[in-house]
């Protein structure tokens, strides 16, 4: 008996079943409009006004400047100066960051379950700990007058937030110790992901664990590093209250600006509001330039997210 070809016939898509999807989205689109779109619709609208203390009172009207605080904003020495200093100090947070965390997660699979709960409880603990309370504790770890610190190193009356560069590795090394957490979790629910017959056939084959980790861990764990990087990207550039707490809002002289601080300078304590706004545009043009090259070059390299 012969069976004709093409006889059976797909089941008819259900009407209106393109569109179920968008239903159960559109509450999480509403509130995602109402708490990041509109917020940056303005933040952009501003940075194209004249828009000062005098506007704001409606002492004076709201003119368009077009790209003129732009202009102003480039034209500045000090914006690049701490662009400049803002992409270093970023950079070393997120190499720092990651270097703690990944090297603990790593840990975390070498340790017995009572050890490695100790360390979990601890790094979680720093994890929750509000910016603002930790930028204080450890301002007060390395007081130079009453910090414990300053004694065990011998340093005196040495001043950490003094010094520029001082300064900087002092907020580094808060910033490391609230972020490496997320890292360090991520990280070890990643390695025990990874199916235990090829780390043993990597160790039966004589790889150390740098070998086994850069060779085989590290390209298994790809994706989940490309995510924790960009966060970390994203939260070390624009790192605000450890800088201003302590650093007294930037250091002497500006001199541990970051942008977020200097955005904050120009728009609440100079009132120009609309430099502010621009300074935060410029910010967030940076950051989805970095995640979007990131993403681009991975996918070159047949990597799915």
């Amino acid at each position: 008996m012969r069976v004709r070809r093409g006889s059976s016939r797909s089941s008819p898509r259900p009407r209106g079943g393109s569109s179920t999807p968008w239903v159960y989205l559109a509450p999480a689109l509403v509130v995602l409009g109402g708490l990041l779109v509109y917020p940056v619709y303005q933040l952009g609208l501003i940075s194209f006004l004249e828009y000062t203390q005098a506007q704001v009172s409606g002492g004076e009207p709201t003119t368009f400047q077009g790209f003129g605080n732009y202009a102003e904003l480039f034209g500045d020495s000090e914006f690049w100066r701490v662009l400049l200093a803002t992409v270093v100090f970023a950079a070393a947070c997120v190499v720092s960051t990651l270097a703690v965390g990944c090297a603990l997660a790593v840990l975390l699979t070498r340790v017995r379950a009572l050890p490695r709960l100790a360390l979990m409880l601890a790094a979680l603990g720093a994890w929750a700990t509000p910016a603002v309370t930790g930028s204080t504790v450890w301002l007060l770890l390395f007081d130079p007058d009453f910090g414990p610190v300053n004694r065990m190193l011998g340093l005196g009356d040495h001043s950490w937030t003094y010094g520029r560069y001082s300064a900087f590795l002092l907020v580094l090394l808060e910033v490391v110790w609230c972020s490496f957490p997320f890292v360090m979790v991520t990280v070890y629910a990643g390695i025990r992901s990874v199916p235990s017959e090829v780390l043993e056939a990597a160790s039966l084959d004589g790889a150390s664990q740098w070998r086994i980790w850069r060779s085989v861990l590290a390209p298994m764990l790809r994706p989940i590093l490309v995510v924790v990087t960009i966060q970390s990207v994203i939260w070390d550039f624009k790192v605000f209250t450890q800088i201003y707490v302590m650093t007294g809002g930037g250091g002497i002289a500006g001199q541990n600006l970051v942008l977020n601080v200097y955005a904050y300078q120009k728009a609440f304590a100079s009132s120009q509001y609309s430099l502010g706004s621009a300074i935060g545009v410029v910010m967030l043009l940076i950051l989805l330039a970095v995640t979007l090259v990131y993403l681009r070059l991975l996918r070159r390299q047949g990597e799915e997210l």
